[in-house]
């Protein structure tokens, strides 16, 4: 059996090698990611998550994994950010406040699916002006759902999370090698 990791995300491949997986071939699925109206975060994710499985073509002996990771403030979707004033309103809104990450996972093998949704809650600290113009301005804000990346600068903004660390980076790892083993796939091979 190969492993498909349908995502470009390098944090995705970086978790999969943490847990000792070296995906057999990287091939990311271009969906639209637009909420549908007063979609709510959960459903809103694993719609997404089964949407980039499905977009991914895959030969019979190929196990494809796909993820999404929504933040979401109350009922709000927090996704990636276009520009910078919008990062900054989004983390404004999440400044001195408890939000949810969700990370919806899903593998498929031929007809069969296998799907798992992790949800941490996440508090971020009250951002001082300063801190949050040094954070606009590192970029690092760009390409991530809610504006910030825990495992980089904004780990700084973080004092405190229930749930898993892995899964707010972008792929929870318990949940993804249950999954994977659920589905048969060994390793090491």
């Amino acid at each position: 059996m190969r492993l498909i990791l349908g995502s470009a995300s390098p944090r995705r491949l970086e978790i999969l090698e943490g847990l000792g997986i070296r995906p057999d071939g990287i091939r990311p699925a271009e969906i639209d990611e637009t909420p549908l109206k007063a979609e709510l975060p959960r459903p809103y994710c694993e719609r997404v998550t089964r949407a980039k499985l499905d977009a991914i073509e895959t030969g019979p002996d190929e196990l494809v994994l796909a993820a999404d990771t929504t933040v979401a403030m109350g009922r709000r979707i927090l996704g990636k950010p276009a520009t910078a004033a919008e990062a900054a309103e989004f983390l404004l809104g999440l400044s001195g406040r408890r939000h949810s990450v969700i990370t919806a996972i899903a593998l498929r093998l031929g007809a069969r699916i296998w799907a798992r949704t992790q949800v941490s809650q996440v508090k971020m600290k009250r951002l001082s002006d300063e801190e949050l113009n040094l954070y606009l301005a590192s970029d690092e804000w760009q390409g991530k759902a809610g504006g910030y990346a825990i495992q980089g600068l904004a780990g700084a903004f973080i004092p405190w999370i229930a749930g898993s660390y892995t899964g707010v980076m972008g792929l929870p790892a318990a949940e993804t090698a249950q999954l994977l083993r659920a589905a048969g796939y060994s390793w090491p091979e």
